[in-house]
């Protein structure tokens, strides 16, 4: 398996930044000041959407293809004219319907439909009739309203046609930036994007309706990147492998951490030893297990590596974690909901360790989240993080809950001080400092009970290995990921630790 995940990327270094639709706006311009005519631009990305067609289309047919283009009134709709002519001097057979007039289409896509030869028919639900392969050049990522009208029809007969359909840029009706659909949107087979993704193609369900997705280069050189404030990636190890804590060989367990998971009571302790056993798949060097004297047994009979202490309330908790050797504690999975569990927290931020913040350690401050935020702020000094689902983050942050999710996350990191990591399909990762990073590759059976307890785990292992916490919660999630999609169908949350070392692997030595 490959550890760079199974997209198509071009266009050299800095291949996991994401750009807003303006930040690509912007791209595009600062590319034309440094010499590259806006022309070639376009030419080139109708030449990556003229190849990516030409593997779409089916095979063994023992006739020539055919191809429907449906054009925009904008740039997106040049670059399905460039499609168009490439793909019929390539000897198919090409049908191009617009939407408009020709005559009112400006600049470079006005001057791509002049070198367009073939004849241009106005768009209808029946321009798409006896295709093999429809090409999407409708709208483009900037769209920011609902598509109506003739537009609105031909998605509804593309969706509902069974041909395969090639995007361009996004889907039309997608949000590049949000991921959600604005009305009526294409779903596509493949889409073909250029210089670099846009957190849309990330987002669900934007990453569900773009199909795969190819990143094509168009020629705008990568040093328009350094005049641009990136501030959002896709995560991957490319993000965070520099900062990664492999052993060393003069390395011993004392100096890779001792992580504390703190352990509910005797009926719930099951995801607390999940979350133990993946913080020590993680690599921390010791693993203790905080457990109140009620479960002391039942988690006894359980743990074979990590260890176990008991404890009694805030007090113990605090006596535990007076031992400054214990740099990084998890609360919260099967904690219980209420105060004892808001004054556990606050005991262990007032310890000073590195804190995972789960499940029903964060659903417990509902109502009380600037007694969570102040505890927080008085150890700035140490490493946070929170890691709600979209119901416990509305918990805590309900005034939030409309926002686009990269903008939700950074807001309320920033807000809390804390690094969020807002879980999902598509997992934000947010830093205090407005460092966002999406990850992609959750496969759908990491859906299941206590996936979650594990992630928290292999968050307090890196911390507790002195990773940095933005860098160590956007590796637990890839490597959470990773790990699911190595194990595959049929996976429950106890084989996600197991398959981690796999997945190291792969890391030290990527499969090419």
């Amino acid at each position: 398996m490959s550890m760079q995940g199974a997209h198509s990327l071009g266009g050299g270094r800095n291949q996991g930044v994401l750009l807003s639709t303006e930040e690509m706006g912007r791209a595009d311009h600062l590319a034309v000041e440094l010499g590259v005519p806006s022309l070639a631009l376009m030419e080139n990305a109708g030449a990556g959407v003229a190849a990516q067609a030409r593997l779409l289309l089916p095979g063994g047919a023992g006739r020539i293809a055919r191809i429907a283009v449906l054009c925009g009134p904008g740039n997106n709709g040049g670059d399905g004219f460039v499609a168009a002519r490439l793909l019929r001097d390539a000897g198919l057979e090409v049908r191009v319907a617009l939407l408009g007039n020709v005559a009112a289409l400006k600049g470079d896509a006005a001057e791509m439909a002049a070198r367009w030869a073939g004849e241009i028919v106005p768009l209808t639900a029946d321009a798409i009739a006896g295709a093999d392969l429809i090409i999407d050049a409708l709208f483009g990522a900037g769209l920011d309203r609902p598509v109506t009208g003739i537009a609105a029809e031909a998605i509804a007969a593309l969706n509902g046609s069974g041909v395969p359909v090639l995007a361009v840029d996004v889907p039309s009706g997608l949000d590049g930036n949000t991921g959600q659909p604005l009305g009526p949107v294409v779903r596509a087979s493949h889409t073909v994007t250029f210089f670099r993704r846009k957190p849309g193609h990330l987002l669900m369900p934007g990453r569900a309706l773009c199909g795969g997705v190819t990143v094509h280069d168009i020629g705008s050189p990568p040093e328009v990147l350094d005049r641009i404030a990136i501030k959002t990636w896709t995560n991957g190890p490319d993000l965070w492998r520099d900062a990664f804590p492999w052993p060393r060989l003069e390395g011993h367990k004392y100096g890779r951490g001792h992580a504390l998971v703190v352990s509910g009571a005797a009926a719930h302790t099951g995801a607390a030893r999940l979350g133990a056993r993946g913080a020590l798949r993680a690599g921390a060097g010791l693993v203790t297990l905080a457990s109140p004297e009620n479960a002391l047994i039942v988690n006894a009979s359980q743990l074979t590596a990590v260890m176990l202490l008991p404890f009694s309330g805030p007090e113990g908790l605090s006596g535990i974690l007076a031992d400054r050797r214990k740099n990084a504690v998890l609360l919260g999975p099967a904690l219980g909901v209420g105060e004892e569990t808001r004054a556990l927290v606050e005991a262990a931020l007032a310890a000073g360790a590195a804190t995972v913040l789960d499940a029903d350690a964060l659903t417990s401050f509902a109502g009380h989240q600037a007694e969570l935020f102040a505890a927080i702020a008085s150890i700035a000094e140490r490493p946070v993080v929170l890691t709600p689902h979209d119901g416990e983050f509305q918990r805590l942050f309900p005034d939030l809950v409309s926002a686009a999710k990269p903008e939700r996350a950074r807001q309320a990191a920033a807000r809390s001080g804390a690094v969020v990591v807002l879980k999902g399909p598509d997992t934000v990762i947010a830093a205090p400092d407005g460092r966002v990073a999406i990850n992609d590759n959750a496969p759908p059976w990491l859906a299941t009970a206590g996936a979650g307890d594990v992630l928290g785990g292999f968050t307090v292992g890196l911390l507790a290995q002195r990773m940095p916490p933005f860098e160590a919660a956007s590796a637990a999630v890839w490597l959470h990921g990773a790990a699911a999609a190595a194990f595959g169908p049929g996976l429950i949350a106890e084989d996600l630790p197991d398959w981690l070392p796999q997945v190291l692997r792969g890391l030290i030595d990527p499969v090419p």
